[in-house]
């Protein structure tokens, strides 16, 4: 559906008679310097829209009208790139001339003009009153009887917003209110939850939350969050953003620690079942990525085997994201072009041995002794370099270096503690503790 102005429903034949400034009914009373003007939604899936103009603002309209579904032709002599592209995948009739009349308003419901010649624009507006369609011309806001209204969508657990934003002559403005509307949903700052779920469909969103600062949330995060009645936490999720819930989010701790599981992964299973059979939004905040060691493959496959709706949210791995925190690139150009993510927990025989290809450890702490000895048993340098990058991107961050044959006993004398994440290869050496150690 679009939001063009200034119809609702198709007309039989001729436009409805909704009155819209610049039409013939009396004027509603307003305020000096406005235009009353009636926002509606208009169907134009079929409809034949008619864009005179071949510039980039045609373009723009004419991608938003062929989204809707609309047949498009198209007039004008030339056009710019991105319209010779759509003319050239049949997904508009371009007419390759100048407007020359009414006839080339023929069977359209809706019209747009916008060539840049002031005098072409109103006669085109001027044919399309007389024939009693609707034209917006996107040369003079302030005197066109139709405008397409400044337009976001936003995708939320209960379906696509559309936030569209009209300000009387003034397209600027309403720029300004739509980006700001916007923002608030994305950012949740705008609560979008429901007090009743009576014949709520609930819904589980896997929320990736990146290693753990707030800024490295996504802003699709953000929105699932604005509308989650419960937030089922994990330790390693942004925990700044739980804070700033609602009180009436409530909020479900399955943290672990090492060696330490209160919540069994089955028990989360059925938290995130039971939550949304009873009609209600849940996120499931993970530190990370959903799907980098982190169950969210079972969690996902435990909500659909309930007919449960499951959205994944990616999240920036700390696979990744911390060595970049410490200044080390897990690949480099000449240094490493590969790598691999495994836990501390896993056998590594069958990895890639050479410093060339990077080995990165998640949860790999407390098993940094046995891990390093099985590198060198089954082909690792003793002389490789590794880093253990703790807390990443907190503000007490802390990375140290040292070789496979060293490091285990370096991070048993600096009391390093988890959560951390190991990296082994040459790519160490390109960071700046590698270089002052």
């Amino acid at each position: 559906m679009g939001d063009l102005n200034p119809w609702g429903a198709p007309p039989p034949k001729s436009p409805p008679k909704t009155r819209v400034a610049g039409s013939e009914s009396p004027p509603k009373t307003r305020v000096e310097g406005s235009k009353s003007a009636l926002p509606v939604v208009l169907d134009l899936t079929g409809r034949l829209v008619v864009a005179v103009g071949g510039g980039p603002v045609s373009a723009r309209r004419v991608r938003a009208f062929l989204d809707e579904g609309a047949v498009v032709r198209l007039v004008a002599p030339w056009v710019c790139e991105d319209l010779r592209d759509l003319a050239a995948a049949g997904r508009l009739d371009w007419v390759e001339r100048d407007y020359v009349g009414p006839a080339d308003l023929d069977g359209a419901w809706f019209a747009h003009t916008a060539t840049g010649e002031p005098s072409v624009d109103r006669e085109v507006a001027a044919d399309a009153e007389a024939l009693r369609v609707w034209c917006v011309d996107a040369t003079d806001a302030a005197g066109t009887s139709a405008s397409v209204a400044a337009r976001a969508d936003v995708t939320t657990p209960d379906g696509r917003v559309t936030v569209a934003t009209y300000a009387a002559g003034d397209p600027g403005l309403a720029v300004t209110v739509r980006d700001g509307v916007e923002q608030a949903l994305v950012s949740g700052t705008l609560d979008l939850r429901r007090t009743r779920t009576h014949g709520r469909r609930g819904w589980v969103a896997l929320v990736g939350g990146g290693p753990g600062t707030d800024g490295l949330l996504t802003a699709r995060g953000h929105e699932l969050l604005a509308s989650a009645d419960v937030v089922v936490v994990d330790r390693l999720a942004p925990r700044a953003v739980v804070d700033r819930l609602p009180a009436s989010v409530r909020v479900i701790d399955v943290g672990k620690t090492p060696g330490h599981h209160p919540v069994p992964q089955s028990r989360i299973n059925d938290i995130l079942v039971e939550e949304a059979q009873r009609g209600l939004g849940v996120v499931r905040l993970k530190g990370g990525d959903p799907y980098v060691l982190g169950r969210g493959g079972e969690e996902r496959d435990a909500c659909e085997a309930h007919g449960i709706r499951v959205e994944v949210v990616p999240g920036v791995t700390s696979a990744v994201s911390v060595p970049a925190a410490a200044g080390i690139p897990v690949t480099h150009r000449g240094v490493a072009r590969g790598f691999t993510v495994v836990t501390g927990h896993e056998d590594i025989s069958v990895l890639p041995t050479g410093g060339d290809h990077t080995l990165v450890l998640l949860m790999g702490v407390t098993q940094l002794a046995r891990t390093t000895e099985l590198l060198v048993r089954h082909g690792r340098s003793d002389d490789c370099p590794v880093a253990v990058v703790e807390r990443g991107f907190a503000p007490d961050q802390r990375t140290t270096v040292g070789t496979v044959a060293t490091i285990a006993e370096l991070a048993r004398e600096r009391g390093v503690q988890a959560p951390a994440v190991v990296v082994v290869g040459d790519v160490v050496r390109l960071g700046p503790d590698w270089r002052t150690r």
